[in-house]
């Protein structure tokens, strides 16, 4: 196979691939109330399907830090990163929710430097972190939607979950103050 054969399979692929991928945003943040556990919660731009993701406490400030435009002083590790990419000539260009395996979601960062596009392997919730202080696009793959089931934004407003309703949704100070208050012992292991 020749070298342009060759760039045409993996055009193809990539191509293939593109249409494998949902856009999402950030719909809400959330303490699960059986585990004490953070989720944020995605949902597709272009329908009402949602991907809850359980994260960790300090990701959970990070994201509702973000989503609340608070500024600090220093830069967090998140803001770092960022500062990083940028001044080693990367430039993020979207951001990947991949797969789950074993009840932990994948992720990727899809970063553009000198011409040639890397991939880097990473958690969901830094990842949203940082493409949240880019302002860069989060995609997940169709399949995880498909996978999240029947839930959508609408059932998760009549469930008590959602961002208007819910006695379990905190604001980002809100949240932040929960996680301060949290001890290592309060958070299990997610099991779907």
């Amino acid at each position: 196979m020749g070298a342009r054969s060759v760039w045409y399979a993996v055009r193809i692929y990539l191509l293939e691939e593109l249409r494998l991928l949902v856009e999402v945003r950030v719909q809400s943040l959330w303490v699960d109330g059986n585990t004490n556990t953070p989720v944020v919660m995605l949902k597709e731009l272009s329908g009402e399907r949602v991907l809850p993701i359980w994260i960790g406490p300090g990701e959970a400030s990070a994201i509702a830090a973000e989503l609340a435009a608070m500024e600090f002083a220093r830069p967090l590790t998140h803001d770092l990163l960022c500062a990083v990419m940028k001044q080693l000539g990367g430039s993020l260009q979207k951001v990947v929710i991949n797969r789950v395996e074993d009840s932990t979601y994948y992720a990727e960062l899809l970063v553009l430097k000198n011409g040639e596009l890397i991939s880097l392997d990473a958690r969901p919730s830094d990842s949203i972190a940082i493409a949240l202080r880019s302002d860069t696009q989060i995609f997940a793959h169709e399949g995880l939607l498909a996978m999240a089931g029947d839930l959508n934004a609408g059932e998760f407003e009549s469930t008590g979950k959602d961002t208007s309703t819910s006695s379990s949704f905190m604001g980002p100070d809100e949240l932040e103050e929960h996680l301060r208050a949290l001890n290592p012992e309060d958070f299990g292991r997610f099991t779907p």
